[in-house]
């Protein structure tokens, strides 16, 4: 699969093409949970909304995601034997246009669950099997020195909050907004960031 052009993206034209992910990609299967894409971060983002969470949180859970379908490596298999990175080719694609807590917690977002299996022995019950499988390609609990350096990153509060709506957005049949309700809220944090 060869990565897609993106030297034709700007501000004014970013959030249409995250759309257009949405509408021609996002009833793809997700990692082999009973949502497709599209569900998974529209819960995120629509759990972050109904917790009264900030505008970032919310967008970043939109997008966290978004690198499944911008990868170079393709989008996850179940019987994947390697990590696709798609949280590297997600804050790639991002980082252009957004700030960098929206675009950390894109990139950071597979990082944290590590973090959470290494520092919260609890929270490893909380992952689907799809969650698991991940986890080991991605290299499994963070060690004592990965935990120390992490917790270095200014944006680790709201990382970790992404994190936790990663794991909630896999509600089957949960009613949510579609991209369009969340579209204007994500151009606001672009324009914000690019003045």
């Amino acid at each position: 699969m060869t990565q897609p052009d993106f030297s034709t993206l700007s501000k004014d034209n970013i959030v249409a093409f995250i759309g257009d992910i949405f509408d021609r990609r996002g009833d793809e299967e997700y990692l082999g949970e009973d949502v497709t894409m599209a569900q998974h971060m529209l819960q995120g983002a629509t759990l972050a909304e109904q917790g009264g969470l900030d505008e970032d949180i919310i967008v970043s859970a939109l997008l966290h995601d978004i690198g499944h379908f911008t990868s170079e490596f393709g989008t996850y298999h179940p019987s994947d034997t390697e990590d696709r990175h798609h949280e590297d080719a997600g804050a790639d694609v991002l980082a252009p246009f957004f700030p960098s807590v929206v675009t950390d917690c894109v990139k950071f977002h597979v990082a944290a669950k590590r973090y959470l299996c290494a520092t919260k022995p609890e929270y490893f019950a909380r992952l689907s099997k799809a969650s698991v499988h991940t986890l080991e390609l991605q290299g499994g609990p963070m060690t004592d020195n990965e935990v120390t350096a992490f917790e270095t990153n200014s944006n680790l509060k709201k990382i970790i909050q992404v994190r936790y709506l990663d794991e909630a957005g896999k509600i089957a049949d949960m009613q949510t907004p579609d991209y369009a309700h969340f579209a204007p809220m994500v151009q606001r944090i672009v324009d914000a960031h690019l003045g």
